[in-house]
């Protein structure tokens, strides 16, 4: 929901967000713009009739990068947001954790 969706419809929600440096910027972006172009890559395979499990291959390759794309962001986010947030007395950040890791872990 947006904040403006938030706002609109008078709910208690916040929107959070973080500040991420350069160098973690730069990191994720890379990455999805490499996912990105593996996507671009299987359906240009689809297009052109690649054979079955070519196509498995690349997508189980992205699925791969996908995950290594969620293990970064996980890591710097219990580097930076939990841990800041258990510092300053914030225990419900844990059992955020805990869900997220649950849906992660499906």
């Amino acid at each position: 929901m947006s904040e403006e969706q938030c706002c609109e419809n008078k709910c208690d929600c916040k929107l959070k967000s973080k500040e991420r440096n350069d160098k973690e910027y730069k990191d994720l972006i890379n990455r999805l713009n490499r996912i990105e172009g593996q996507i671009r890559g299987i359906k240009g395979m689809i297009e052109n009739s690649a054979y079955c499990t070519d196509i498995i291959v690349q997508v189980a390759a992205a699925g791969a990068a996908l995950n290594s794309f969620n293990r970064v962001l996980l890591e710097n986010h219990i580097k930076t947001c939990v841990t800041e947030d258990i510092k300053a007395g914030k225990e419900d950040t844990v059992e955020d954790l805990v869900k997220i890791l649950g849906k992660l872990m499906k």
